[in-house]
């Protein structure tokens, strides 16, 4: 941490009160940036990539992920442990959350009173009803908010909708298949050698936010996402909700009429919470079914993860890797149309949207409903029965 103590800040108390400054065609949007690890610094470099922007400020709870992505600006920057520090700065015009789930809706509440823009990594909440929190906040606060659902700002997929959805050649749909088996990071349970006692820069209380504070525990920092304590599980809302949002997206669906959820812990080792086997069904109204399966012991790459509508006029597949389309009536060696992946563009909306005031194409209202996909198949799962959507579930 740079500047004032931790000790002091805090016991000064914090004031949230900053005004919004309006940005001109040729202003430089000052960011900064919550959760440095891997994915920060990816959405980090796509900031670079889109230009036009300036670094302000860092907050990691470990400084060693804090000075490796300082290492992309290419200046000394001023680096915390606690996000409020970045929240407090009047001179961040918007911030990047790459924080763990458990804490992504009280930091993004905050930057937005704050007066910030946030690009808030997927899935945007842990529980049900915090998305009507974010959702309030953004309209009260008139933020700028963009979920890290990056396929809807990917090429390949927006040409997909208009070929085939927005033509209405793939006819009607009434169910799709959503897959993602392969899931190599839920595989590495073992925490890097050494790390058995903590790092002395790595502020572990911090991490673990407003929830009850445990003793240090690597596999908890290095695989938080296999504990329902941090995560909506790394199958779900890891993944899922990555397809999920595209069948949002392309057939214009947002609640489920409801959910059901098999699966269980099925592979050593087993201290830990989450599912690694996973499958759901998804009721949607106009009689629309969304299955979803996960595992982890397919290890091959190779079309691991897939979106398949299936339409009466053909049957789409497509993710990260294309898309190819097979018209009614053809077998594998009918017509096929296919396209390779296309540039991930996300974050380069998001800051144009910053300059316009436009709501982003993942905005608060379609990042909450892609995590209440998520948060009813692992109620189902939990519960083990049929869940129902509330009402109260709406925004």
């Amino acid at each position: 941490m740079s500047g004032v103590s931790r000790r002091s800040f805090l016991g000064a108390g914090w004031s949230a009160a900053s005004a919004a400054r309006v940005l001109g065609a040729n202003d430089r949007i000052r960011l900064g940036a919550i959760g440095t690890g891997n994915r920060g610094r990816y959405l980090m470099q796509r900031a670079n990539d889109a230009g036009g922007i300036e670094w302000v400020a860092l907050c990691d709870a470990w400084d060693e992920q804090a000075r490796k992505a300082e290492a992309l600006t290419g200046r000394t920057l001023d680096k915390y442990a606690d996000y409020r520090y970045i929240v407090d700065r009047k001179d961040i015009d918007a911030v990047i959350v790459a924080t763990w789930d458990h804490v992504h809706t009280k930091i993004t509440v905050d930057c937005c009173r704050a007066a910030k823009d946030v690009f808030v990594e997927k899935p945007m909440t842990l529980h049900p009803m915090e998305g009507h929190e974010i959702v309030r906040a953004a309209r009260d606060y008139k933020r700028v908010i963009q979920v890290g659902t990056q396929q809807r700002s990917m090429p390949h997929f927006a040409e997909a909708k208009e070929r085939f959805f927005d033509s209405g050649r793939i006819g009607r749909v009434t169910m799709v298949r959503t897959i993602w088996n392969g899931n190599r990071a839920y595989r590495n349970q073992a925490p890097p050698p050494g790390m058995e006692t903590k790092p002395p820069g790595l502020d572990w209380e911090i991490c673990q936010g407003d929830l009850p504070k445990l003793p240090w525990n690597p596999k908890r920092y290095f695989n938080h996402y296999v504990y329902w304590d941090y995560s909506t599980n790394a199958q779900v809302g890891g993944l899922f909700v990555h397809l999920v949002d595209v069948v949002h997206w392309y057939l214009n669906l947002h609640a489920p009429l409801a959910c059901v959820a098999i699966g269980g812990i099925y592979l050593e080792p087993e201290d830990r919470d989450t599912a690694d086997n996973f499958n759901a069904i998804l009721e949607y109204p106009g009689k629309i079914n969304v299955t979803f399966e996960a595992n982890v012991t397919d290890m091959i790459q190779k079309e691991s993860a897939d979106i398949v509508f299936m339409g009466e006029g053909g049957r789409l597949r497509i993710f990260r890797y294309g898309y190819e389309f097979l018209p009614a009536g053809h077998d594998k060696t009918g017509e096929a149309i296919r396209s390779g992946p296309s540039p991930d563009l996300h974050v380069a909306h998001w800051l144009d949207c910053v300059r316009t005031r436009r709501k982003p194409n993942c905005n608060e209202i379609e990042g909450h409903y892609s995590a209440m996909a998520c948060h009813i198949a692992n109620i189902a799962y939990k519960e083990n029965r049929r869940v129902a959507w509330r009402k109260e579930w709406d925004v």
